[in-house]
């Protein structure tokens, strides 16, 4: 069985846990109607159950009587039942395969139901997160001094440049930067 794929980071398993309790959680809510609506319908008279019992005890005689004649009836078709047998296995085969298809389905409507219930907003957090450790985690870049007049001003836009501060950066010797990089 293969799990949907969703695109974020949260396992689909925890979205089809939080689809399944939200789901519950709706049913809870309808409760008290369906417990009014029960209790109008479980009044029901000692009477009525005593002969719904009787009918039921009296059937269930019949069909044990039937039955047993029928067991010792010396007539077994025993290739009948071997075909029956297999027809039988054949059909739980073809209903359990139907069963894990429908569960498999059942399973992606819960976990699409969890991401729209968990939403976007814990994805967007942890995006940042994850940006936040990337940045932290980066080596950081060594960059050349600025070497002309109009670099040094976009370079300082909070600072004042002075023109002895332009002339003494334009008439100073290079420096050679060398680059160090981590691995």
């Amino acid at each position: 069985m293969t799990q949907p794929k969703t695109t974020t980071r949260i396992p689909a398993p925890l979205y089809a846990a939080a689809g399944a309790g939200e789901l519950a959680y709706q049913q809870l809510l309808k409760l008290p109607a369906v417990v009014n609506d029960l209790g109008g319908k479980a009044v029901v008279t000692t009477f009525e159950l005593r002969e719904k019992a009787a009918a039921t005890l009296r059937n269930a005689n019949a069909t044990a009587v039937n039955l047993r004649d029928k067991a010792t009836a010396t007539d077994v078709d025993v290739e009948r039942l071997r075909e029956a047998a297999m027809r039988n296995a054949a059909a739980v085969v073809a209903g359990a395969q139907a069963a894990q298809e429908r569960a498999v389905a059942v399973y992606g409507r819960l976990v699409a139901h969890g991401e729209r219930v968990v939403g976007t907003r814990v994805v967007k957090a942890a995006d940042i997160v994850d940006a936040d450790i990337e940045a932290t985690e980066a080596p950081a870049e060594v960059t050349a001094a600025p070497t002309k007049v109009e670099d040094i001003a976009e370079a300082t836009t909070d600072a004042v440049v002075t023109p002895a501060d332009v002339a003494e950066r334009a008439t100073a010797k290079p420096t050679k930067r060398t680059r160090t990089t981590t691995k």
